[in-house]
Formats: C-alpha cells, sequence, structure tokens
C-alpha cells in the first residue's frame, strides 16, 4: 500500500468531524521485518534532508505533535526521528506554564524555543494546548492574567485561532515549514494502552490518576479539536490527522509525510566559487604529501 499525504490532510476551511476521520487503516506493512525496512528507508532519507536543510541554511522545519494522552507522540518522536542528526534537532515537551510563563502572553513561551535556520524544531504539545486544556479547563484561562476586556469574551477562542494563524503565517514568510500532526486515538484503544501501563511495572511511572480524570472530558476534548483544526489547517501551515490505534502504522504515515513536505523546500548545498575551489585543491595538494 503507498501512502498518500493528502488522505490525512486537513484542507483549509474544512469542517473537521473526528468521528468521520478513522483511528486504525489498513498496515502499509506486511510484518515486523517490513516495518522495519520501511522505517529504515525512511529514516535513511530523512537523514539527508536534514543534511541538507542544515547545509543551504536558509530554512527551519517545525513539527508539531498533539494527542491525546498515549497516543504515541513519544515512540513518534523516537522512532521517526532516530537518524536525525542530534546537532539538527531541537526537540521541546510542554507542561503546565510556570509562574514566569504566566506573565506573558499564550504564545511567549514556545515562541523562544523556535528552530534556528537549518534545524527541524519539534514541539511535543504546543501553544495549540491553550486552545485545547484551556479550553476544557476554564479555570485555567483565568489564571492566566488576561486582560478583564477579553476575560469573559465568547470569541476568546476564535481570537487565539487568529493569533495562532498569524504567528504561523509570519513563521512561513520567514522560513520556517510548519508540519502539524494530530495523532487520531480510539478511546477503547486508550482504555487499552492505560491499563497496559498498569500491568507493566516498566511503564507504572507513565501512569497517573489524572490521566483517568481526563477521560471524564473525552468529548469536550473531541469538540476542542474539531473546531480548533478546522480554524488553524492551512495551506501553508497544514494539520495531518493520522490513525494513531497502530503505532507502527502511526510511525510510517508520519515519517512518509514529513519526507513529502520536506522534498517540497527548494534546499542546494552552497555552491562554491572558483577562489573557495582553488583553495580546497591546494589544501588537497598539501595533504597529499603526508603520510
Amino acid at each position: 500500500m503507498k501512502i498518500n499525504s493528502k488522505d490525512f490532510l486537513v484542507h483549509p476551511g474544512e469542517n473537521v468531524k473526528l468521528k468521520k476521520w478513522p483511528t486504525i487503516v489498513k498496515p502499509v506493512y506486511k510484518s515486523k521485518e517490513q516495518y522495519k525496512q520501511i522505517l529504515g528507508e525512511h529514516i535513511d532519507e530523512l537523514s539527508s534532508l536534514q543534511n541538507l536543510l542544515y547545509a543551504s541554511n536558509r530554512y527551519s522545519v517545525l513539527l508539531i505533535f498533539q494527542a491525546m494522552d498515549a497516543a504515541g507522540k513519544d515512540s513518534a518522536i523516537k522512532h521517526v526521528m532516530s537518524g536525525v542528526n542530534p546537532q539538527g534537532c531541537q526537540v521541546y515537551s510542554f507542561k503546565h506554564p510556570s509562574i514566569k510563563e504566566l506573565e506573558h502572553d499564550f504564545l511567549w513561551r514556545t515562541t523562544v524555543c523556535l528552530p534556528e535556520r537549518g534545524k527541524i524544531g519539534i514541539f511535543n504539545r504546543s501553544y495549540y494546548e491553550e486552545v485545547l486544556i484551556v479550553r476544557v479547563h476554564p479555570e485555567i484561562l483565568r489564571s492566566e492574567g488576561i486582560p478583564h476586556e477579553v476575560d469573559n469574551d465568547a470569541k476568546i477562542w476564535q481570537e487565539r485561532y487568529h493569533s495562532i494563524s498569524e504567528l504561523e503565517n509570519h513563521l512561513h514568510r520567514n522560513g520556517t515549514r510548519i508540519i502539524k500532526f494530530f495523532l487520531h486515538l480510539s478511546k477503547d484503544e486508550q482504555k487499552k494502552r492505560f491499563l497496559k501501563r498498569i500491568d507493566d511495572p516498566e511503564k507504572n511511572w507513565k501512569f497517573s490518576f489524572a490521566d483517568i480524570e481526563e477521560r471524564k472530558f473525552w468529548d469536550d476534548y473531541m469538540q476542542a479539536y474539531e473546531d480548533c483544526l478546522s480554524a488553524t489547517s492551512t495551506v501553508q501551515s497544514p494539520w495531518y490527522v493520522v490513525p494513531a490505534d497502530d503505532k507502527e502504522n502511526t510511525h510510517i504515515i508520519i515519517s512518509q509525510i514529513i519526507l513529502d513536505k520536506l522534498k517540497e523546500i527548494k534546499m542546494n548545498y552552497p555552491k562554491l566559487g572558483p577562489k573557495r575551489k582553488q583553495e580546497l585543491q591546494s589544501i588537497r595538494t598539501k595533504l597529499s604529501k603526508y603520510s
């Protein structure tokens, strides 16, 4: 089965209904061995493109991962990006904001972590938490100290979508290419993974009572994600809804989407002028004289 990235793309202006999007699709691999082979090929190609991105030094790439708990964000980042040079990749995980971060606007703490030119940045959760968990739990919004004139404004979420889109458009104009992944996990599969975390001593640390509490808000989260995906998927910075019930399939789909998007970027290795070429030949001549 050939992966078509557009099958998972949220088209600009699309009214997303997540019940219509699958959480599992036919596997693109027939065995564990074939899975490893396909992913390995993707990783090798991704590594080459990352080297080109670093050498060209004109663009940066930001990968954003959002999902419900246990959807496999950490696993996807670990497996898909395993072959990328650590010097050219930066990973940030965003949890509850600190007191200092709460003293700034909601985009501040993530903006200071944006990737430099030539690098791939990865946000494990992101500024999108501000229209997801904050929307589901309005008490968090009240702790952010926002101005009174917008504190009770019913349009606050639309305004935040607008701020996010403006930021992403600005970043795109300045060379940052943004690829956003929503790992679409079913509620039943989340339950299975939670039980596995409880039954496996090596995974107990991943589980907390708060995870169970958040399941009570599943429908609220789905509504928040639907509105968010609908409002912020653009031509420049698209969302991809990736089926997440099969982790191996998820890894292959994500890696293929990243490869497709990287290939769209016009990158070239720096061209050397006559003077630099002459210098290199001179150095080569000197080196060849040494044993």
